[in-house]
């Protein structure tokens, strides 16, 4: 698995043992289709963890990274990752279990429903916001070699299961995800699409929160880096705006370095207010193409 941007190839090492069988290749080519006449049904996109295939190198990057982090996260993070960080029994001494009696997904279904779904790769963007639609996230099962624990470009399950779900255990935050999924699946507008994608990169990767009067991290972007995560909070090069859905829609951003805008919640009810607003927008200019085409 690798990052094409233009001629640039970010090649890994990441265990790609893990997603490159025949499951893994035919659940990528049924992505890559989704919603084309004959591939309708989501759950094929899907893949089994194949826990036996990590190797001791990759539960010690697991390890490795969670040190580092959660001594850094325990004193910057939003309370509500760190409590739902807990609240999904997520630990230290190995890599997240997807399936069974101890995985994230036994604790997270009672708390909001939510389930982290392996996937074989990038999706794209429709097939991704299907699987928000249904309080699925789509989860990369591979991990960071050793010799690239501080910044990948690839999403990986660091990334996704100790950057994202923790806050899917929070009932305001999943309502928010859930109704992102379901807007940006129902647009095809460039316009809409390009806003949305922004309002995910400023809020889901790297959003910023104000709690008892202290910004605190929440982006999966932020949390899953031990990097940035002190770059975010501590460098004179990072301005911290307040929160305004539209400002945050209307501001481009680039991935292939720290970012030097971040957004400021003042609580995730204001993202979840303000999602269901765009929601009900999106809403309403549907009905009126569908009766002006009708």
């Amino acid at each position: 698995m690798a990052l094409t941007d233009g001629d640039k190839k970010y090649a890994g090492s990441l265990n790609s043992a893990m997603i490159a069988g025949p499951e893994g290749r035919a659940a990528q080519e049924y992505a890559n289709h989704f919603l084309e006449p004959g591939y309708e049904d989501i759950t094929k996109v899907y893949i089994e963890q194949l826990y036996e295939g990590y190797t001791e190198e990759n539960q010690e990057s697991w390890r490795t990274l969670y040190d580092k982090q959660m001594e850094y996260l325990a004193t910057h993070a939003s309370s509500v990752y760190l409590t739902g960080a807990k609240s999904i029994n997520l630990v230290r001494d190995h890599i997240p279990y997807l399936q069974g009696p101890k995985s994230v997904n036994h604790f997270l279904q009672k708390l909001t429903g939510w389930q982290s779904r392996a996937v074989p790769g990038y999706l794209p963007a429709r097939t991704f916001f299907a699987c928000l639609a249904r309080r699925e996230f789509p989860t990369t099962v591979v991990i960071r070699p050793k010799e690239s624990l501080h910044y990948l470009p690839e999403p990986d399950i660091f990334h996704d299961i100790f950057g994202h779900v923790p806050l899917h255990a929070d009932p305001v935050f999943a309502d928010f995800l859930q109704t992102y999924g379901k807007a940006a699946l129902l647009t095809t507008d460039p316009y809409h699409t390009e806003r949305l994608a922004r309002l995910f990169w400023f809020t889901v990767e790297f959003g910023l929160i104000r709690e008892d009067g202290e910004i605190k991290l929440y982006g999966s972007g932020l949390i899953s880096s031990p990097g940035e995560s002190v770059h975010a909070l501590t460098s004179k090069e990072v301005e911290h705006r307040p929160f305004d859905l539209d400002t945050v829609c209307n501001t481009s951003f680039e991935i292939d370095h720290y970012q030097p805008i971040l957004y400021v919640l003042e609580s995730f009810a204001q993202l979840r207010d303000a999602m269901n607003s765009y929601a009900n927008r999106l809403i309403e200019e549907a009905k009126q193409t569908s009766a002006a085409t009708s």
